[in-house]
């Protein structure tokens, strides 16, 4: 309790931190994960279920609006999840300032990258009928 003297009511109740982002990668990691047990399931059934459908039944399959949209958001979530995940491994396991500058730039280029090419493919499989 001795150490909060100097701090501010307001900055205990909003919980900031010395590097001003209080819980904020703490909750989105949280949330997404908890996003990602249904997708999680939905997808694992899918996928079951596609087992030997052939081309086409996928496009059939993914073309269904409630499929796309889920496979969007599995994907999505997915990818938020990950790329917060490594950045804090990152920022807390990587000392060097330009090393930890480019990892966590490679960390952001290559899951926007992902989910511009998933949610991609997945629209011109859903509405073209082909990858």
């Amino acid at each position: 309790m001795a150490n909060q003297q100097f701090r501010t009511p307001r900055s205990i109740a909003t919980g900031l931190g010395s590097a001003h982002h209080g819980v904020h990668h703490f909750l989105v990691e949280r949330v997404s994960a908890l996003a990602l047990v249904p997708l999680v399931l939905w997808g694992a059934f899918a996928a079951v279920g596609l087992v030997g459908a052939g081309h086409e039944g996928v496009v059939d399959w993914i073309a269904h609006p409630i499929n796309g949209v889920l496979t969007g958001a599995l994907l999505i979530c997915g990818l938020i999840h990950a790329k917060n995940a490594m950045q804090v491994v990152i920022e807390d396991y990587i000392y060097g300032f330009v090393a930890k500058a480019a990892l966590l730039l490679l960390n952001l280029t290559v899951c926007s990258l992902a989910g511009a090419l998933g949610v991609f493919a997945i629209l011109k499989a859903a509405l073209t009928g082909g990858f």
